[in-house]
């Protein structure tokens, strides 16, 4: 396939070479910080660039313009647009959510209980008109406990910095100062006189809980609590029982938690349990005891009761199992609810509190499925639970279901207006073995008339980090490809926690090798099995995903026909090396500190995608970024398409896609998003020969 070039035009194959030094980030980190909050302040050469390259990449797909259309209006096509939750019953109110043809956001709707009269308290659609913003990101929406207060926190830039807004639903006016630079999450007190919110430092970390009165200054808001670990960040939530609030701060593998009673007027959180490094553990309270979920000389994870905080004789209420990861607990009187995870599958079980009798909860009779469970009120005197389930070809069903009788009715099914047959799909669990003789689970999903000959192109998904087990649940935009004869496989490689923390520990740190060959041995088990052929698999992976991604391609390209990376973790040396960036130090346990360990240097350069480019061919490739994407900046992206241009060897398409307002979920409300799913089905159609 001839691809047209436009290098000499736009002059773009030297731009990696504005590095300052080679152990510092392209654009000085002080004016990134600063794009994040005001992309005015970008540097005019870098935003020339990222402007050309847009331009490139727009020229080079300019053929699939009216396919991007087509691509726009089958996935729209496939959501019901017009559709309201199920409705859950507060003290005094039932709250849902609804969505139109016309919006792109949701619609908060509610009504006392007992009324026929519905109050529409929030409309997305109409908030990002009032504001006249390109781009409206929603951080929390809450209502207080008197059900007079709206909380809202909005980030209009895509930078994750929140302001926080507290209005009176009546009025739909302003009730106290605005709060900004937050990190967006809500927590009303019980009397609804106080909300609790987490600064972000300058580094863009939530390490301090303040209190703020409603209707005063926000000068004279209260420190609640401060951590002093750049490495650590904060957060505070309520107790089941709604007797405590729980202040966490944690890294990704550390945790500590403190405590104080809801009616404290001069909140004094008391420590739980000091943290101890890579012990996790979260506590809440029920009844009459406290309810540890914890990993602490159990690997993955148990639960434990006890109940007095001062003296804490736990006792094993759950008890850990090997390889299989222990969940949290729903509580309600008579029941209480938990998940375990193994193989890369869930299971939920419900406990009876008077007999002691716990069963697993049976949804279908597939054996790839994502079970959900949710209360249908605030009060829990009840045997009334919402339960769900869906698989990769089966649209999500909701039930309304009595745990004493055991009966069920079906109250919600997810609908596919342009239709949809689960019957004209197979999806397959396969294991294969890894470079190790690990095996790795793989979740395929293919249309029954796709040929198992070798023939079939083959989407293989990947991401492989910070414990993130990857759900094979329902996903109809998949369909657009797979109804086009390409295959769409997960591979759970090691880095997530599909099979335990264990699975988590052999792929991070000083292994982190391991969910590279994971991902490479999937590819080469799918080859082998005659799923697809070499040079026939499409690569595709996000963030630490786009990580995975870089090192995959620099490793085995003779595998792949495409990748594509989206906002990818793609210098990730260099970013290891820069302590102010705001992610760096609190992944220390994920992926090393390289600027303090030596041992951690090497093994990092090793893999680094931008590092470990090389002088050959590599496939076609795209790769996507967002100019106020706070958590992998947008010059990691940049500096690697620089270079990539000057080193390969290929005359594949390698195209940069930066969005000028938007951040690392890419651009907001549902439009969008499908617009974007659209360009990258596209590049995939097009190099597929498929369009």
């Amino acid at each position: 396939m001839k691809v047209p070039q436009l290098k000499k035009k736009l002059e773009l194959k030297s731009c990696h070479n504005i590095t300052w030094e080679d152990n510092y980030s392209w654009v000085h980190q002080k004016n990134i910080l600063e794009v994040l909050k005001d992309s005015s302040k970008l540097i005019p050469n870098v935003r020339k660039y990222l402007e050309e390259e847009n331009r490139y990449t727009k020229y080079n797909l300019r053929d699939t313009k009216e396919f991007q259309r087509k691509l726009f209006n089958e996935i729209k096509g496939r959501i019901k647009l017009d559709d309201e939750s199920l409705a859950f019953k507060d003290k005094q109110y039932e709250y849902w959510d609804k969505t139109t043809a016309k919006g792109n956001y949701s619609i908060k709707l509610r009504k006392k209980i007992g009324s026929n009269k519905i109050e529409e308290f929030w409309n997305g659609d109409k908030e990002k008109k009032k504001l006249k913003t390109e781009y409206f990101g929603i951080g929390d929406l809450e209502v207080s406990n008197n059900d007079e207060y709206l909380g809202y926190s909005l980030d209009l830039k895509g930078s994750e910095y929140f302001t926080i807004y507290v209005r009176d639903i009546s009025s739909k006016k302003l009730i106290t100062e605005k709060i900004e630079e937050t990190s967006g999450s809500i927590t009303f007190s019980l009397d609804d006189k106080y909300i609790f919110y987490s600064k972000l430092d300058k580094f863009h970390r939530p390490r301090k809980i303040f209190r703020h009165k409603i209707g005063s200054a926000k000068k004279n808001d209260e420190l609640i609590f401060e951590e002093k670990s750049d490495a650590f960040t904060v957060g505070i939530s309520l107790s089941a029982d709604e007797k405590y609030f729980f202040i966490t701060t944690s890294d990704h593998n550390t945790s500590e938690q403190y405590y104080f009673t809801v009616d404290e007027k001069n909140p004094k959180p008391k420590l739980i349990k000091k943290r101890k490094k890579g012990v996790i553990y979260s506590v809440t309270s029920w009844k009459d005891y406290f309810y540890c979920h914890t990993n602490e000389n159990a690997e993955d994870f148990k639960i434990e009761k006890c109940k007095n905080l001062l003296k804490q004789n736990w006792e094993v209420y759950i008890a850990p199992k090997n390889e299989v990861l222990i969940g949290g607990l729903i509580f309600l009187d008579n029941w209480i609810i938990r998940a375990e995870k193994s193989d890369a599958l869930s299971k939920l079980f419900v406990k009876n509190n008077i007999t002691g009798i716990e069963e697993e909860l049976i949804f279908s009779d597939e054996k790839v499925i994502v079970p959900g469970i949710s209360l249908i009120q605030r009060d829990k005197n009840t045997d009334l639970v919402h339960l769900s389930y869906s698989s990769p070809k089966t649209p999500g069903k909701t039930y309304l279901y009595n745990l004493k009788t055991k009966e069920k009715k079906l109250v919600k099914e997810q609908e596919i207006p342009s239709g949809h047959n689960p019957d004209d799909y197979i999806v397959e669990r396969l294991e294969c073995p890894s470079h190790d003789g690990r095996l790795i689970p793989i979740t395929i999903t293919r249309h029954k008339k796709t040929k198992i000959d070798g023939s079939a192109n083959l989407l293989l998904y990947g991401y492989g980090s910070y414990g993130s087990s990857m759900s094979p649940d329902f996903s109809s935009t998949k369909f657009s490809l797979i109804d086009r004869d390409i295959i769409w496989v997960t591979a759970h490689i090691r880095g997530g926690m599909e099979r335990g923390m264990k699975w988590w520990k052999e792929g991070k740190l000083l292994n982190k090798k391991n969910t590279f060959e994971d991902y490479i041995a999937a590819g080469r088990y799918l080859i082998e099995k005659r799923y697809t052929s070499k040079s026939k698999i499409i690569g595709y992976g996000g963030s630490a995903g786009g990580l995975l991604m870089g090192a995959v391609v620099n490793q085995a390209s003779e595998l792949f026909l495409g990748v594509i990376m989206a906002v990818p973790f793609v210098d990730s040396l260099t970013t290891n090396l820069d302590h102010s960036l705001p992610l760096t130090i609190g992944e220390f346990d994920e992926f090393g500190n390289a600027k303090d360990n030596k041992e951690h240097f090497k093994y990092i350069l090793s893999y680094s995608p931008y590092h470990n480019i090389k002088k050959m061919d590599y496939p076609h490739i795209l790769i996507t970024t967002s100019l106020s994407d706070n958590r992998v900046l947008f010059d990691e992206p940049t500096k690697f398409t620089a270079k990539l241009r000057d080193y390969k060897t290929d005359n594949n398409l390698l195209l940069l896609k930066t969005e000028m307002n938007a951040g690392h979920g890419g651009k907001s409300g549902r439009d969008g998003a499908i617009e974007e799913v659209a360009f990258d089905y596209a590049f995939i159609l097009k190099i597929s020969n498929k369009i």
